[in-house]
């Protein structure tokens, strides 16, 4: 079985009933990998999919309403986004000038300026729910993988939190 979308177009269920759809999305200068999942295609609505079209569709702006939002924990110490900034201080020390995009004297400022969006992965089946339907993950460094922050979005395309996958 199968599920038709204007965006998307066919999404054919797994013999799991899982449906999964990739796509690289130009964000700005770079191009990022966008992946649409759901275990069961029964747990998946045409406005959860109208939803996650518009997000994917609103990307650019997606990523500024993020950055905003991490920029608003900066002054939350205990924050993941502070000691992620922590960590990039200290990771890349006297060198951390060189990979920023923009350096305007405010290190907290500039890491997250010079974070590049990697991926988003929606969710399809927590349309609605408490759990977030959308993950969006950023790196200092394209190449440590495990060193990211993932921002988790509702159905709205609000932030529910940002933690760090390491």
């Amino acid at each position: 079985m199968a599920i038709e979308h204007d965006y998307f177009g066919v999404l054919s269920a797994g013999p799991d009933g899982a449906i999964f759809w990739t796509e690289r999305v130009e964000v700005g200068e770079q191009s990022v990998t966008v992946d649409l999942t759901a275990p069961d295609q029964d747990d998946v609505s045409q406005a959860a999919l109208d939803v996650a079209a518009s997000l994917i569709s609103g990307i650019e702006a997606l990523d500024a309403v993020v950055r905003r939002a991490m920029l608003a924990e900066v002054d939350d110490r205990t924050s993941e986004v502070t000691e992620y900034i922590l960590q990039q201080q200290e990771a890349y020390g006297d060198e951390l000038e060189e990979i920023l995009v923009d350096v305007s004297g405010d290190p907290a400022v500039d890491i997250i300026r010079s974070l590049t969006l990697m991926s988003m992965t929606i969710l399809a089946d927590e349309h609605g729910g408490t759990d977030p339907f959308a993950v969006m993950e950023y790196a200092l460094d394209a190449d440590a993988t495990d060193d990211v922050l993932l921002v988790n979005l509702d159905s709205d395309g609000a932030v529910l939190s940002v933690m760090s996958a390491d």
